[in-house]
């Protein structure tokens, strides 16, 4: 099913609930949700077509996978909020916490299909062409206005939440994760078959 942009203020968004469970599962359960950002600037939002699974145990390239640290400590905490951080010195990235409370696993979200404040997405990105604006983990935190101030941001209410979009996302490419060093063998990356704005096949 598919909704007109402005129909996602009608939604709930996912609960806590949808969060709690099983972080690879949850990867493949968020392919066609509608993640939304509201900020001073004005809303800004898209569907996401492409996730990666990260898990404390078994997991080497996982934040959370030596223990907590001021940087992960988000990770332990309750389930749908927002882990954003630094890397690379010039770029965020936008995680939702899963799994249980005391468990440090996340979801990374990679790239979304824009829908919501387009023209925003484009001026703040600086660029035109919709491929350009989040198909990419940075893009799309640029993309919707986001940065280090949401990290631990609820995801069930305030500025920061994701809604269920699309029903019946069937076509699903399961592969390894891209940008890693290490646990390059899991199979923990999930986009949309044939989207036009996942970050790379």
């Amino acid at each position: 099913m598919m909704f007109n942009p402005e129909d996602f203020q009608k939604l709930s968004p996912l609960p806590r609930e949808f969060y709690n469970r099983n972080t690879v599962q949850v990867a493949r359960d968020l392919l066609g949700c509608l993640l939304v950002h509201n900020s001073p600037e004005g809303t800004a939002g898209g569907v996401i077509v492409e996730t990666e699974a990260y898990t404390q145990h078994g997991d080497p390239a996982c934040h959370a996978s030596r223990g907590m640290t001021p940087r992960n400590r988000v990770m332990f905490g309750s389930p749908g909020h927002a882990y954003v951080y630094f890397t690379y010195g010039m770029h965020y990235c936008f995680n939702a916490v899963t799994n249980a409370e005391g468990v440090g696993d996340a979801v990374l979200i990679r790239a979304l299909q824009p829908l919501i404040g387009v023209e925003l997405m484009q001026k703040r990105r600086g660029r035109e062409r919709l491929k350009d604006l989040c198909s990419g983990p940075a893009k799309l935190v640029q993309a919707l206005g986001m940065s280090k101030e949401q990290n631990g941001a609820d995801l069930t209410s305030g500025p920061v939440r994701i809604f269920p979009w699309w029903d019946d996302v069937n076509n699903v490419v399961v592969t390894t994760r891209i940008g890693i060093r290490e646990g390059t063998e899991l199979p923990y990356r999930f986009y949309i078959k044939d989207n036009p704005y996942i970050s790379k096949k």
